[in-house]
């Protein structure tokens, strides 16, 4: 092994990965990359997932971001084996002494005691009854969740205390909780924004090797209108030089099946982000490189990442607007021009323990 301060070079594609390199993290002092010699065989063999307990004693985090809208989420997960390479909350994984590459998606923290920690601030005097984001940083319904159902039982817990709950997710799993969503629902509770990148599915292979297929997206926004639970898609991320033209179409077909609100991002590319999704690009669009990476300047400030709150969800300059407009106009063209309606806490309850049902 050779030891090294720099990023790691541009790799190899990982089998079923999304970043292909482990770039240094920036609060280690020490970082060690392997050599040529030593690699495994990633193109032939797989990477294995690790799932590491996550023994944290509290559930629920707060942020006051003015263009952020939640003040509160939920996290049954740390890391994210979706795998987007663009993903902004990859540097989050360096603060528990991880990678933000391969190690955000392949080291996957998960909170067995989720529900309980929920339950437990739920029932505290203090709670101020209000809006839960879950995730705010990583997918709840990514694919572990199957088998582990940490989700679930957070849900149950909402539905116990009638708690409003808003879920963004990449993952056709959510439909196994249309149930306790649509529960929710009926005390207007709880809605769902399905995020779709692409309509392409091969461009999502590589985009988002581990989500769900643009068309099972699409099919859990069917689903989740036909329990009468709010959904909507989330067009996110655009990305110049990518899917910008696919924007019309996305809203279209989500329209089509059933969506009743939508909204867009623009792709950001936070600290070690940036150089992930540059290996991304030249791995996957080496002769598109630089119109990708120019685009996405141009909307920058000539930067490849803004922290500026307001633009950095939207970016700034022509081409950003121009994106904006197009956005706009293909939402009125297909009734998706309508604001969200605000989930309400009126029906919140305080529960006693000896009264819930948690099921893991």
């Amino acid at each position: 092994m050779s030891m090294a301060m720099a990023s790691d070079p541009i790799g190899r594609p990982i089998r079923g990965r999304g970043a292909n390199i482990n770039p240094a993290n920036r609060f280690e002092a020490l970082h060690c990359e392997p050599e040529d010699w030593c690699e495994a065989d990633t193109e032939s063999r797989p990477l294995r997932t690790q799932f590491l307990v996550d023994n944290s004693q509290s559930i629920i985090s707060y942020n006051n971001s003015p263009d952020i809208g939640f003040d509160a989420s939920l996290n049954p997960y740390r890391g994210c084996e979706h795998g987007c390479a663009y993903c902004y909350a990859r540097p989050t994984h360096e603060y528990l002494g991880f990678s933000a590459g391969i190690d955000f998606e392949s080291r996957i923290l998960v909170k067995p005691k989720a529900a309980e920690l929920l339950a437990a601030e739920l029932l505290r005097p203090s709670w101020k009854p209000q809006n839960l984001a879950l995730s705010g940083v990583t997918d709840a319904y990514q694919p572990v969740e199957r088998k582990l159902q940490i989700t679930r039982a957070c849900l149950r817990v909402l539905v116990d205390f009638r708690n409003p709950v808003s879920v963004v997710t990449k993952n056709h799993l959510v439909t196994r909780d249309a149930d306790y969503l649509g529960e929710l629902a009926r005390v207007n509770a709880s809605a769902v924004c399905l995020s779709i990148t692409t309509l392409d599915p091969k461009l999502a292979r590589i985009l988002e090797p581990r989500a769900s297929s643009p068309s099972h997206r699409l099919e859990a926004i069917a689903t989740l209108h036909r329990a009468g639970v709010p959904v909507g898609v989330n067009v996110a991320p655009i990305i110049p030089g990518i899917n910008e033209h696919e924007v019309p179409r996305i809203t279209a077909a989500a329209a089509k099946a059933g969506a009743q609100f939508a909204s867009y991002t623009m792709i950001r590319l936070p600290l070690t982000v940036a150089p992930i999704f540059v290996a991304w690009v030249e791995t996957h669009f080496p002769e598109r490189k630089e119109k990708i990476l120019g685009r996405i300047r141009a909307m920058r400030n000539g930067k490849l990442n803004s922290a500026e709150f307001g633009a950095r969800m939207r970016g700034d300059g022509p081409m950003a607007e121009e994106i904006r407009q197009m956005f706009l106009v293909s939402c009125r063209r297909v009734g998706l021009n309508k604001a969200r309606t605000e989930l309400s806490t009126a029906a919140f309850r305080r529960v006693l323990p000896n009264q819930m049902e948690l099921t893991l």
